[in-house]
């Protein structure tokens, strides 16, 4: 019977149109937890494994009376089994809805599985797609994270069935399918509007959010009051969210978003709640390379610039005194609200070494200290409270020159100075070493005043002017007008270096720290003096009337009758009784061979 059937059906005509692939009907008549059978009229069941029968979710797409496509894969298999494929007839199906979709230049709907090199694989049916990255949107996505496992509509740019090649656009259905709907959804939304979305894609600038068809910016300043620095902090791919509609621009389709506008502007009462002067304790919400950032309330932050972190350190590493989340004492030093500042201080909070200083100590008070630094302009001392002092250069000594005074100096070492100003304000206090003792030009006014013999030794020598060296270290200076009674043309004609001089002091340069000398002054009150001593010496003097009697009445016993007309000159004999008191003067001469030479003439 059964051979009589099997010939029967292969010799029917319905049996010869069945061809291998062929797409054929059939009926669920039982499933198992691993096989559905099937029968499609032929001469026997086909058993069809049941993975071939659930979707993505892995769920059975099928009961028992259903009807279903198949490929018929085999009459016959040698074991008298008809073979059967669901599978085949689903990629069957998928493949002439690909082409439809590529001829009509339709819109077809497709799963995207997962990332790959260059873009994504979409899942159409049964039959995989290329969906290249540069077809994703209509503008770039640099994070597509939020695309994988979610359905899309795509439009087909290609499609080869034998290479079982398919590549289709996401950017193409966007723009095409959607551009009615887009006009259709921005008219509806106003400013204003609070409405919900997915965010689409997160960038350094912003996040894009899916309003249902057309996609608005929300902008990285206006996700929250406080400062963000990257939306992924508040935000994630495929988050939803409400918004509120800051701008429109229906001709170019574009939405404007805020996230911080859904709550209140916590700026509106920072008047009210906070004053300057006031002192709080904060945590560290940033850190910057110009200070830190500290929140003094949710969604306002304050800012502590470097040169208020510390009193003694103007400019020190933020990031090395401090960490985010870390707590601080600050006290509020201004409020601008136009502009959205706080300015805060630490140091402010701590006490201030230079006014504990200046409450401590006095000027005139003597001090230690150990040198910190040297520079060309003076010492640096370390002093109590962590703070400098400077000594400057000209303040080391009395006498000597700068560079000689700083190298006397090494750094670490203790020294002893005068405070000479307190400035807390300018945080600078000067110190003096010199003034530990007297000033030895001062000293030397006091005890040589103005019209004072004094005796030195002459230094540099040049055509107008010698220096003198009075004691050792006092500067005498002897112009060119002061050296003779007579004109000179240049001093060295008559003084050298080495000289010892006798002067007059005739007046002082503080400012220049310097003794005006004048041997032409010490000569005319040596003369006065020794015509005022002949004046009042005997009565024999007192009859005199006039200085040449008074002269030729002193050498009338030492001069012979042949010199009578050399005593006419009143000058010669002047010079005469000068020379006679200075050899009868116990103190050594100091005037130059040179110089005698001139007076003498």
């Amino acid at each position: 019977m059964n051979e009589n059937f099997e010939t029967l059906f292969e010799n029917s005509k319905y049996s010869q149109e069945l061809k291998k692939g062929q797409i054929v009907q059939a009926d669920v008549i039982e499933i198992t937890s691993d096989h559905a059978i099937l029968n499609a009229g032929l001469k026997s069941e086909s058993t069809v494994s049941i993975s071939q029968f659930k979707n993505l979710e892995g769920e059975i797409e099928i009961k028992i009376g259903d009807t279903v496509e198949v490929s018929l894969e085999d009459i016959e298999d040698g074991e008298g089994h008809t073979k059967l494929s669901r599978q085949r007839a689903k990629n069957e199906a998928t493949w002439k809805e690909v082409t439809k979709a590529l001829e009509e230049n339709s819109v077809i709907n497709g799963f995207i599985k997962n990332r790959v090199k260059g873009g994504f694989t979409v899942l159409i049916g049964q039959v995989n797609a290329f969906l290249p990255g540069s077809l994703v949107d209509v503008r770039p996505v640099r994070d597509t994270q939020y695309l994988e496992g979610t359905n899309s509509e795509f439009k087909v740019i290609k499609a080869e069935k034998k290479a079982n090649n398919v590549v289709v656009s996401r950017k193409a259905a966007i723009q095409g399918d959607n551009i009615e709907s887009k006009t259709e959804l921005i008219e509806k939304i106003n400013e204003g509007d609070i409405i919900e979305g997915i965010v689409k894609n997160l960038t350094d600038y912003g996040a894009f959010i899916d309003l249902g068809g057309i996609d608005g910016l929300l902008h990285i300043t206006d996700i929250s009051w406080k400062k963000v620095k990257h939306p992924s902090q508040h935000l994630s791919i495929a988050d939803k969210v409400k918004v509120k509609v800051l701008a429109l621009d229906k001709e170019r389709h574009r939405v404007s978003l805020g996230l911080k506008q859904l709550d209140k502007d916590p700026w509106d009462k920072i008047i009210e709640e906070f004053e300057v002067g006031n002192k709080m304790t904060c945590g560290i919400s940033n850190i910057t390379d110009y200070g830190l950032f500290v929140e003094i309330k949710d969604g306002i932050e304050g800012l502590v610039h470097v040169s208020e972190i510390d009193w003694t350190n103007n400019n020190p590493n933020p990031y090395k005194i401090a960490k985010i989340g870390d707590e601080v004492e600050v006290m509020i030093l201004d409020i601008d609200s136009e502009k959205r500042r706080v300015s805060l201080g630490i140091k402010q909070c701590l006490t201030n070494p230079w006014d504990n200083f200046s409450q401590n100590f006095s000027t005139d008070d003597r001090i230690k200290g150990t040198i910190k630094s040297i520079t060309d302009f003076g010492i640096f001392i370390g002093l109590q409270g962590n703070i400098d002092g400077l000594i400057h250069v000209s303040d080391i000594s009395w006498e000597s020159e700068n560079t000689i005074s700083l190298g006397e100096y090494k750094k670490g070492t203790e020294i002893e100075a005068v405070i000479l100003s307190i400035d807390p304000q300018r945080q600078r206090i000067s110190l003096g070493i010199k003034q530990l003792q007297n000033d030895p030009f001062v000293v030397f006014m006091t005890n040589n005043p103005k019209g004072k013999i004094v005796s030195g030794v002459a230094g540099e020598i040049d055509e107008n002017n010698a220096l003198v060296l009075i004691d050792g270290n006092i500067k005498g200076l002897l112009n060119i007008a002061e050296v003779s009674q007579e004109s000179l043309q240049d001093v060295r004609a008559v003084l050298k270096s080495g000289d010892e001089i006798e002067a007059k002091i005739i007046g002082f340069d503080r400012k220049n720290r310097t003794v005006k000398l004048s041997i032409k002054a010490k000569e005319e009150t040596e003369e006065r003096e020794a015509l005022e001593s002949y004046k009042a010496d005997g009565s024999e003097s007192i009859a005199k009337t006039s200085l040449g009697d008074l002269l030729k009445s002193k050498f009338r016993k030492k001069r012979s009758e042949e010199h009578t007309s050399e005593l006419q000159s009143q000058a010669y004999l002047v010079c005469r009784l000068l020379l006679e008191k200075k050899k009868t003067s116990k103190k050594p001469h100091t005037q130059s061979e040179p110089v005698r030479q001139q007076l003498h003439r």
